[in-house]
């Protein structure tokens, strides 16, 4: 019975182990932002790392906005809600889209209580 136990709780530990180490690289990647893009037809959600966050004037959605008008387009990843492995709903990325600037473009932050997934460059 002894030997049972300690094979259990070595299982226990190992699983333990393994998982906190494969997860580890996810808490390591750039936070997301998100933002609503309003048009005159409809609405999205994007998100925008850390990073790339930072590269704009304001680092908000006035400096979206104006980096927006000032280039006439951009790229982001738009976001949908989606449901996890375990039947939770989250925030994830859907497919990277192209914006263009517009007269009836509005940009807005977007506040979630949904657990916002990372960017993930490897599916440019």
């Amino acid at each position: 019975m002894n030997i049972s136990k300690r094979l259990l709780l070595g299982i226990g530990a190992a699983t333990l182990i393994m998982e906190s180490v494969a997860t580890q690289p996810a808490l390591a990647a750039d936070k997301v932002s998100l933002f609503k893009i309003i048009t005159a037809k409809d609405e999205i959600v994007i998100g925008i790392s850390e990073g790339d966050l930072a590269q704009i004037e304001g680092q908000n959605a006035a400096g979206i906005a104006k980096m927006l008008v000032a280039k006439g387009s951009m790229t982001a990843w738009q976001y949908a809600v989606r449901k996890s492995a375990a039947g939770d709903l989250e925030q994830a990325p859907l497919h990277k889209i192209g914006l263009i600037a517009r007269d009836s473009l509005r940009v807005e932050p977007y506040a979630t209580p949904l657990k916002v997934l990372p960017i993930d460059e490897t599916k440019k």
